[in-house]
């Protein structure tokens, strides 16, 4: 089994001593009193970089944690890894407590977005290396490294030095490199971020199909919610420090928690509006602009659990929720955008960028300047506090 847990896991870099200097951070002041500079919490203890993350992930299962640069994503990984001290908490892999353990204790491996090669060994002994370190013998290394290039379709490459190859074909001789070692765990710092966009299409499906063919359990770190959403069993969306959601690419995406990570996933962004939650009847209606539409039974049941009073909320619906209507919301369409198979046409709505994903379906028509109307059904609304920014249905 190849469980990973975390429990409370925080991590805080104290401040030098006398200067109350970080060198992670720069120059910060020890007198804070638990204030944020910038989006890092400071405390008495020092910056702190990620705190309150729990998570049980299950064997084989594929994680991704994804936020903003300086989110925490990397720290937490770097921390599962060996390479961080854990400030507080508990971690566990394959049930063991692994605070205090030495990275080569872990039975892990990391492949990092660098490659970190070594450019004067061959493809075949970059791979062979931690197993030749490990004292394997000659025969297993060469089965090992044959099976893994085999698997990642490098077998004609064995030869070549890293300067040679592509950078595609050098992460996946990174890849290589890591799960020669057959690991309980796979770790993956942003290792397609070096790549264009061709190649990271092409390699996250390379890392889709590897995770079939390997058993372990992969931990995926990347800000690009592409890559979440495609590759994830589940994602972790992180936000200074803090996790502010976890579930399935599907349920963060139809569900999100609270408004950044509304807008945090799915592209287009979210569109947002100024608008008013009512109770009649029994009903929960939200109004904007005009427009009238009851919430759908799943969300009438979410709000009235959470007896949810009426009040001016912020609405949140995705662009290609949002359909043309001949009564709806007003408005003009400033900019409009032919995608071949779609039209993205801009607005501005209460002082608010709004986008629509409107479908050509072969009859392309250029909406430049033209008056349109806009509704949605009550399934895709999400209604946000405006004191809290969370979602009120949960």
């Amino acid at each position: 089994m190849s469980e990973v847990i975390l429990k409370n896991i925080k991590k805080v870099y104290p401040f030098s001593g006398g200067s109350g200097n970080k060198g992670l951070f720069g120059k910060v002041k020890k007198d804070t009193g638990g204030h944020r500079t910038g989006h890092l919490q400071m405390t008495d203890e020092g910056v702190v970089a990620v705190q309150e993350f729990n998570i049980d992930i299950k064997d084989k299962e594929f994680i991704v944690l994804v936020g903003p640069s300086g989110c925490g994503k990397s720290t937490t990984l770097r921390m599962i890894a060996g390479l961080e001290d854990i400030t507080s908490g508990e971690l566990y892999i394959d049930g063991k407590l692994c605070n205090d353990v030495d990275p080569k204790g872990r039975d892990i491996a990391m492949v990092f977005q660098s490659y970190a090669l070594y450019p004067h060994l061959s493809v075949y002994d970059n791979i062979a290396f931690p197993l030749k370190i490990s004292k394997v013998p000659k025969e297993e290394i060469d089965k090992k490294v044959r099976e893994a290039a085999e698997i990642l379709d490098i077998t004609q490459y064995l030869d070549r030095k890293p300067k040679n190859l592509s950078g595609g074909q050098r992460q996946r001789v990174a890849i290589g490199r890591a799960i020669v070692r057959n690991p309980k765990v796979l770790l993956m710092d942003e290792p397609l971020s070096n790549l264009d966009a061709k190649l990271r299409n092409q390699m996250r499906s390379e890392i889709i199909k590897l995770r079939h063919r390997i058993d372990t359990t992969f931990i995926y770190v990347t800000h690009d919610q592409v890559e979440a959403m495609t590759l994830g069993d589940r994602i972790v969306v992180m936000k200074d420090g803090f996790v502010q959601q976890i579930g399935t690419p599907q349920e963060v995406f139809e569900h999100p928690r609270n408004l950044f990570v509304s807008g945090f996933i799915g592209t287009p962004t979210m569109n947002y509006f100024d608008a008013r939650l009512e109770k009649r009847e029994g009903k929960y209606h939200v109004i904007t602009n005009g427009l009238d539409v009851v919430l759908s039974d799943d969300k009438q049941e979410r709000l009235n659990a959470n007896n949810v009073e009426d009040q001016d909320v912020i609405l949140g619906v995705r662009p290609d929720h949002l359909q043309l209507c001949d009564n709806g919301i007003k408005a003009k369409v400033d900019v409009s955008e032919l995608m071949g198979t779609s039209s993205h046409l801009h607005m501005t709505i209460d002082n608010k960028d709004v986008i629509v994903i409107v479908p050509t379906e072969g009859n392309a028509i250029n909406y430049h300047g033209k008056q349109i109307q806009l509704t949605f059904s009550g399934a895709v609304a999400n209604v946000f506090s405006k004191e809290t920014e969370k979602n009120l249905e949960y």
